[in-house]
């Protein structure tokens, strides 16, 4: 197989059939590295050393450990559970990595449930750090997702999603740091290929979507694109429901997601379980560590497992030849 392609030679057969492919956004249509992880380790000081005093630092990988575990698609979620783990370091004389790794190991699908049940068997009292955050709660009520939007969004682009200034944070987003990974090249090429069934379902919300993805945002078939930030917190990766809305609003008969996580995989596995035929095609070139996302996706049963999605057209192509 070529550099960077990895097809599963059962589903051939089915991915000829497909025709219409969905992408996830951040790492995948945007790499952001330098961006929502940023934006994870800055909050994650903050709070820690305002509120707690503690000086540690946080990694990709720690950031990744979580985001494997197929419950934590939401970065304020990574977030929460990484300032829980370094109070209660604190409080256990445990080293902040090692418990990093011990707890990121013991979570699951359940997400923060998964960590704050883990951390309850150690003993821990981390009430007065959860009374602080008010996490997770409705829009502006806590402070922790509250600053975490702002520094991630930065004070003009919060104020046009919320209608309000920011409280703790003035200045220019992460946001901007995003790098954007599709071109409308490959688009166009998809396009002949899918017409107008190419959407987005994405934890993101539209406006931050399309703050970044900028004139490429309107290549996508927005009417059945879904955005999850917008959307009740059970609607959440990896919800199936959003997918198969999705899949729906478009008449597809054999759909393809692309995504870079756990909760991706999940999400499209149950899209197919519902009798949505869907495929998953996992990407990992944005990944701290590639070689180690392919192999886990590779592991899983990817349908297909990408690099980049610049190689998408060639993988295809590949599969009808």
């Amino acid at each position: 197989m070529d550099e960077g392609i990895y097809i599963d030679v059962q589903k051939t057969d089915k991915i000829k059939k497909l025709d219409a492919i969905i992408f996830d956004c951040d790492g995948v249509l945007i790499n952001v590295s330098n961006s929502y992880d940023l934006a994870i380790k800055k909050t994650v000081d903050f709070i820690t050393s305002k509120f707690a005093s503690i000086k540690l630092q946080v990694t990709t990988e720690m950031i990744d450990s979580f985001k494997k575990t197929g419950g934590f698609n939401d970065e304020v979620d990574v977030t929460y559970a990484l300032i829980l783990v370094a109070v209660a370091s604190k409080k256990t004389g445990k080293s902040f990595p090692d418990l990093v790794s011990e707890v990121a190991k013991n979570a699951d699908p359940t997400g923060i449930v998964s960590v704050e049940k883990y951390l309850d068997l150690l003993k821990v009292d981390l009430s007065e750090i959860k009374k602080k955050l008010v996490y997770p709660a409705k829009k502006f009520e806590s402070p922790l997702s509250s600053l975490f939007d702002e520094m991630f969004y930065g004070t003009d682009l919060y104020t046009k999603l919320y209608k309000r200034s920011p409280q703790f944070f003035d200045g220019i987003g992460l946001i901007e740091n995003d790098v954007v990974l599709v071109t409308k090249d490959l688009l166009q090429e998809l396009h002949q290929k899918f017409d107008n069934k190419i959407a987005i379902v994405t934890g993101r919300g539209e406006i931050s979507a399309g703050h970044s993805l900028g004139k490429l945002f309107d290549e996508f078939n927005l009417k059945n694109s879904r955005f999850l930030e917008d959307e009740p917190r059970e609607m959440a990766k990896p919800n199936p429901e959003s997918l198969i809305s999705s899949i729906n609003g478009m008449h597809a008969l054999c759909s393809m997601f692309v995504g870079d996580s756990m909760e991706d995989y999940i999400m499209a596995r149950k899209a197919d379980d519902s009798g949505n035929p869907t495929l998953f095609c996992g990407i990992y070139g944005t990944s701290q560590d590639p070689e180690s996302k392919r192999n886990f996706f590779e592991q899983k049963g990817a349908d297909l497992v990408l690099e980049s999605i610049s190689l998408l057209p060639k993988a295809l192509n590949l599969v009808r030849a």
